[in-house]
């Protein structure tokens, strides 16, 4: 038995359990959002949709995805990761499966709204929307919201869980679970699609949440009353210490710096992933002509290099820290070693040649991902684990916001200039040295979140 071997042995290993079942939470949460990206020419040709109508579905989501992620962080600190992550998982794979019905609603089928004359620069208006869009508009809507509640709860199962050296590792872990999903939708929707129609997509898909349940319910508790901890492990997980601190009110976490630096780089990097993950597929079919069954492989190797990047990235400052490293330089310089590898997407949209663009833009999500995996741990470095899960879904509702910028920015470009990814691209290449310069502005030595009101009674 190796020394590394005999540690884990003498600590025990029950966290890594914990990890695995947020790893697989996170896979079918992105599976169940996947869907809709790897069937967009399909659905665009069966249901008559343009870039602008498709748009609108895939905001429809991110509006609900920020709505949800500011009130379920809230009401994951109040109820707990365990019942938080039961609720979610549920509705979200309800609303997966609702995306199916959509297929029997007739094509030619409209909804007509009308505005109120009252609102501001409306005018009355009337708006006519294919029925078809509102149906996949409102599927989509509480598949947002329902899904919001994963990294809140994720973040704050793994600040529960493991000390600040493993931090950045383990979230690496769990939040690979986001290309692993898109790396599996694209394998396994294309057959379901051939052989069954795009409806049953949704429902196959939708199913794999409940199975997720079964083993969450049975495995998980916190760590302190888990039969399966031992003494040793739960003093090894608890031994940062951590200032005790009263709660504080909700509305008061808008006016901490840690708030604010998470936040606004989640608004300019977020969208950038949504970007990837509901662009990517029409930009491979339309750019270089690939079918349904030939998209497979491409988004395969994308989000391999993803995976390859959130692990990469987290073990990269877990390891500087652990060889003497601040907190503070070591998740910085992994990020801007991730933000500088981004800029070559920039010509993603000029190559001729798919495979150099599939490892352009592969190396643009694998620096995303190492990049995202350390902003989320800065969150449990410099605030209490109470309010974890509260500024988790704040920092999303912001990225959210930023998603639903970039879903009808980019629909309107691509529709304006005919199907031309350049400046979406660009955009995508200068969001992240922008985010970490912002951020260490913002929290120059990524100090804890200390104040009046935190202070303990």
């Amino acid at each position: 038995m190796t020394e590394a071997e005999n540690v884990r042995e003498k600590i025990g290993w029950y966290r890594w359990v914990i990890c695995a079942l947020l790893f697989f939470a996170t896979t079918i949460n992105y599976i169940d959002r996947q869907v809709l990206g790897v069937l967009k020419k399909t659905l665009v040709d069966d249901l008559g949709w343009n870039q602008i109508d498709y748009s609108n579905v895939v905001a429809s989501f991110q509006t609900a995805y920020a709505i949800g992620l500011i009130l379920m962080g809230r009401i994951t600190d109040r109820i707990g990761v365990r019942l938080g992550l039961i609720v979610a998982v549920a509705l979200w794979s309800l609303a997966a499966m609702a995306h199916g019905f959509v297929g029997y609603v007739p094509r030619a089928a409209v909804c007509t709204f009308s505005i109120p004359a009252w609102l501001p620069l409306t005018g009355g208006s009337v708006i006519t929307m294919a029925a078809t869009v509102v149906g996949f508009g409102a599927a989509r809507f509480f598949l947002g919201f329902a899904e919001a509640g994963n990294f809140p709860a994720s973040i704050r199962a793994v600040s529960e869980w493991f000390p600040k050296k493993e931090r950045a590792f383990a979230t690496g872990i769990f939040n690979s679970g986001t290309n692993i999903g898109a790396i599996v939708t694209p394998l396994i929707v294309p057959w379901i699609v051939i052989r069954f129609g795009w409806p049953a997509a949704f429902y196959v898909t939708g199913m794999i949440g409940f199975v997720w349940l079964f083993f969450w319910i049975a495995m998980y508790k916190s760590p302190e009353h888990h039969s399966r901890v031992s003494p040793r492990e739960l003093a090894y997980i608890r031994s940062d210490v951590e200032k005790p601190a009263k709660k504080l009110p909700w509305i008061k976490l808008f006016g901490c710096r840690q708030t604010w630096g998470f936040s606004l780089a989640k608004f300019l990097t977020d969208p950038i992933w949504w970007f990837y993950l509901f662009w990517i597929p029409g930009f491979l079919q339309e750019k270089h002509g690939l079918q349904i069954l030939q998209i497979g492989m491409p988004l395969v190797v994308i989000y391999l290099l993803a995976d390859i990047g959130s692990i990469g990235g987290g073990w990269l400052s877990s390891s500087l820290i652990k060889r003497g490293w601040s907190i503070n330089a070591a998740r910085k310089t992994t990020m801007l070693i991730c933000a500088l590898s981004v800029i070559p997407v920039l010509f993603a949209s000029r190559v001729q040649n798919m495979w150099v663009a599939v490892c352009l833009i592969g190396l643009a999500a694998s620096s995303h991902a190492g990049f995202s995996a350390n902003l989320f741990t800065i969150v449990s470095d410099t605030v209490p684990r109470h309010t974890v899960s509260s500024i988790v879904g704040i920092g999303g509702m912001a990225g959210a916001v930023g998603g639903i910028l970039i879903a009808k920015v980019v629909g309107y470009i691509l529709q304006w200039t005919n199907n031309n990814y350049t400046i979406p691209f660009l955009i995508a290449s200068s969001a992240y040295l922008v985010a970490l310069l912002i951020l260490h502005l913002i929290l120059p030595r990524l100090q804890p979140m200390v104040s009046e009101s935190l202070e303990p009674e």
